[in-house]
């Protein structure tokens, strides 16, 4: 049998484990998925490296799950997986523990990349004109360096970093991108998140509800990282429980997002306001927490003033807000009645 027919079967193997099949327009990307990784592995890096891929499409078609799939199955092991807010949490580690070095932002994006053929770089997306400056510089590395990349991404790369203001910036990273690497749409009429039906782990087991504000708590505990602290409601059991304006509504960053992932196995955010009554600035920490804790596959039980339907139609007005609400299609919504005063 062939690598690429080994690649696809394998991927079949793990559709049909999780339960589904692959659609037309996953399977055209499968093929070629499994074409790039026949050249990585029947190939040398003294012949040069593949041609790296951009894959992109609407949120919930399948995108990650295929190209997870497929760097599961490539059978090479210099390769590297890295998520967007937990490579940039990594990379800024990396240049701060090569600070008095010269070129501590090269050094730092070697220790990230690792001794790679491939790095597969997942949910990429930029809006952050920081993050714009520095994905450029890594994507000018890499490709330097002959590595072969895999990117998802919700955008086209002439949409990365939207902001009109800021867009510019990365227009030197966009160049490259469609310079080295073959733009593929996954194209599919559904967003698969809106038919899951399994909520039996992870992510997928939370719930979001309504309800009555929280009462605030007597004492509140407090959170530590890198030398600041942030109150939180209650810390209890491996379940953090925290208000919409303690995690949001304060200078908290995805830094401090991720490292609470790994040190809370369960979540409960409460007190969640209708999406446009929240500054922009809160909207974002919101639309990266859920980026967090969907990666983490953290269960989170959501409770919100309104229902989730409500709130998705309401935050479907701003325009990158798409990736969060097909994510949060994944949670059961209920509804808890309100209480009659008198009762």
């Amino acid at each position: 049998m062939r690598g690429t027919d080994k690649l696809v079967r394998a991927v079949e193997a793990a559709a049909s484990a999780d339960g589904f099949s692959l659609d037309p327009a996953q399977r055209a990307t499968l093929d070629r998925l499994a074409a790039l990784g026949g050249e990585l592995a029947g190939g040398s890096v003294r012949r040069g490296s593949p041609r790296s891929l951009y894959v992109y499409g609407d949120a919930g078609r399948g995108k990650s799950w295929l190209a997870d799939a497929f760097y599961t199955a490539l059978p090479i092991r210099q390769k590297t997986r890295v998520h967007f807010h937990r490579f940039f949490d990594e990379l800024h580690r990396s240049i701060h523990g090569h600070r008095n070095e010269r070129d501590a932002i090269e050094r730092a994006i070697d220790d990230v990349t690792r001794n790679s053929r491939l790095l597969f770089f997942d949910e990429l997306h930029v809006h952050d004109s920081g993050d714009a400056r520095l994905l450029t510089r890594l994507l000018d590395h890499v490709f330097t360096r002959k590595l072969t990349v895999l990117a998802t991404s919700n955008y086209a790369p002439d949409d990365l970093l939207p902001n009109p203001i800021w867009h510019h910036i990365f227009e030197p990273g966009i160049a490259l991108i469609k310079t080295h690497m073959e733009v593929w749409p996954l194209r599919g009429p559904t967003d698969y998140r809106t038919v899951r039906d399994d909520h039996s782990g992870g992510f997928a087991a939370g719930t979001w509800s309504t309800g009555e504000a929280s009462p605030a708590p007597t004492q509140p505990d407090n959170l530590t990282s890198h030398g600041r602290s942030f109150p939180v409601t209650s810390v209890d059991g491996g379940e953090l429980t925290a208000t919409f304006d303690q995690l949001c509504r304060t200078p908290t960053s995805t830094v401090e997002y991720l490292q609470w992932s790994r040190d809370f196995a369960r979540w409960s955010i409460t007190d969640i306001p209708p999406f446009s009554a929240a500054d922009p600035e809160a909207q974002q920490r919101f639309i990266n927490l859920v980026d967090v804790l969907v990666d983490s596959d953290v269960p989170v039980r959501f409770s919100a003033s309104v229902g989730l339907d409500d709130f998705l139609a309401d935050a479907s007005q701003r325009p990158d807000a798409f990736r969060m609400a097909s994510r949060l299609q994944l949670l059961q919504s209920t509804d808890v009645p309100k209480l009659c005063p008198n009762t």
